[in-house]
């Protein structure tokens, strides 16, 4: 992590990633960019669904494959870039034939090394293959949840899920979130940690650095009138007032699970992420 001398009160404790000696190109591939509008949290009626969103940097959009359909093409990193978009870095790979691709970048790949995407890869960082030729206890990243249906799990900077067993065409994974799940085992994932494991130990700062990022300011629902929320009211700092802990529209939580009794994915479940006090005391 990089540190910065106090010279102003919002320097005294930020901390940034060093990517001096980790990126290699400071200008990404034109023919892999385009331009894009986020939605900032709003919906096409321009109403707001998501709070705390808007503002924020102008940014590239840079094309990451997930999909991973160029088979037994051996590929060479020649860069390692820094995206906007994402928490991991992005690497731009170019395949033997000639095309180049973004692809999700891992912990230990650097400029001039090669993966390869096949169902005889080596267990190597990088390469990619089905589920059921990766031995249990290996760390896995782009994972896939349907064959051939690109990668979804596990993409994040710094994250990996762990193969746990093989069983009756299914592969047990444990996810990040500490959910053990079965995935069939044609599905395809990537060997390897992602990179730029440092991300979450940033520090902004300075608030101004989070609408930067198009992170809104976030008012405590206590400081609100009781119009606004449940919390609302009262003279001086007051507690909730509310038996269980509540949304500003009146949905309990803490205590109360939220995860849709009848969704189609429940059958997968082996083990569900732990929550609470207990994960905080693995």
């Amino acid at each position: 992590m990089k540190q910065y001398k106090p010279t102003t009160p919002s320097r005294r404790k930020m901390t940034t990633v060093t990517y001096r000696g980790v990126l290699t190109r400071g200008t990404p591939e034109k023919s892999l960019t385009k331009g894009f509008k986020r939605s900032v949290g709003r919906n096409n009626q321009g109403r707001i669904t998501t709070r705390h969103k808007g503002g924020g940097n102008k940014r590239l959009y840079r094309t990451v494959d997930f999909l991973y359909n160029k088979i037994d093409i051996p590929a060479k990193i020649t860069s390692i870039e820094y995206d906007p978009n994402r928490s991991a870095f992005i690497a731009l790979a170019v395949y033997a034939d000639g095309e180049k691709r973004y692809v999700i970048v891992p912990k230990d790949l650097k400029p001039g090394n090669t993966f390869i995407v096949s169902e005889k890869a080596k267990l190597a960082p990088g390469n990619r293959l089905p589920l059921k030729s990766i031995p249990v206890g290996n760390f896995v990243y782009n994972v896939e949840l349907k064959p051939r249906g690109g990668a979804k799990i596990a993409r994040s900077a710094g994250i990996f899920a762990q193969v746990v067993a093989n069983n009756d065409g299914y592969t047990h994974i444990k996810m990040p979130s500490s959910e053990v799940r079965m995935v069939p085992e044609n599905c395809w994932a990537s060997i390897g940690t992602v990179s730029n494991d440092e991300y979450k130990l940033r520090n902004f700062g300075k608030a101004g650095r989070s609408r930067w990022r198009g992170i809104r300011p976030t008012v405590r629902g206590s400081a609100m009138n009781p119009v606004d929320h449940p919390y609302g009211g009262g003279e001086g700092a007051q507690g909730r007032g509310t038996r269980r802990p509540k949304t500003l529209w009146g949905k309990i939580t803490g205590g109360r699970k939220t995860r849709t009794p009848k969704k189609y994915s429940n059958i997968f479940i082996v083990s569900r992420r732990r929550t609470g006090k207990s994960r905080k005391a693995q």
